[in-house]
C-alpha cells in the first residue's frame, strides 16, 4: 500500500512540475520580414511589406491615421537583418523647436525625437532582435509601446503653448 501511495505521489509531483514548466515561446527575429508583418497585422493595423532590389526591406503601416514605417536594419546584402526601427514623422509641424524635441528626449524612454534633413520632427524606436530573437509576445509588446509613444508624440508636437 505504501508503494502505491509513494508512486502516486511521485507521479502527481512530476505532473505538477512539468505542468508548471513554461512552454518554449516562439522566438522572432528580423531575418523574416513576413513574420514581423504578421505581428503588425495582429495588432489590427494594415501592413505592406516593401522589398526593392538593392535595398533593405521595410513595412508601411498606420494606426489611427498615424503613418509609420518598420525599417529592417543591420542587414547583410538586404537580408538577414538583425534589428528593427519604428519611424514616423510630421511634415506639417516644422515649427517645433529643437528645445522642445530635446525636452521630449529628456522626459521619455524607448524612443527619440529629432528633426530630419527636411526639418520635420520625427520619432524613432529601435528594437534589437539579434541572435535567436525574442518571444513573439515581446515583439507585440514593442508595438504596444510604439502605439502609445506615437499618440503621445502627436499630442506633444501639436500642443499649443498657452
Amino acid at each position: 500500500m505504501k508503494s502505491i501511495i509513494a508512486r502516486t505521489a511521485l507521479t502527481l509531483g512530476a505532473s505538477v512540475l512539468f505542468a508548471a514548466a513554461p512552454a518554449h515561446a516562439e522566438l522572432v527575429n528580423a531575418k523574416n520580414p513576413a513574420a514581423i508583418k504578421t505581428i503588425v497585422e495582429s495588432q489590427g493595423w494594415p501592413a505592406k511589406l516593401i522589398t526593392k532590389a538593392g535595398e533593405d526591406p521595410y513595412i508601411e503601416s498606420n494606426r489611427n491615421g498615424l503613418k509609420f514605417l518598420v525599417l529592417f536594419m543591420n542587414c547583410e546584402e538586404n537580408k538577414n537583418c538583425k534589428t528593427l526601427q519604428y519611424y514616423m514623422g510630421f511634415s506639417d509641424a516644422k515649427e517645433v523647436t529643437i528645445e522642445r524635441l530635446n525636452q521630449w528626449n529628456k522626459d521619455k524612454r524607448f524612443a527619440r525625437a529629432y528633426r530630419d534633413d527636411a526639418g520635420d520632427p520625427v520619432l524613432e524606436m529601435d528594437v534589437d532582435l539579434d541572435f535567436a530573437g525574442i518571444p513573439r509576445e515581446n515583439v507585440g509588446e514593442t508595438f504596444n509601446t510604439w502605439a502609445s509613444l506615437m499618440d503621445s508624440y502627436r499630442e506633444y508636437v501639436f500642443e499649443k503653448d498657452e
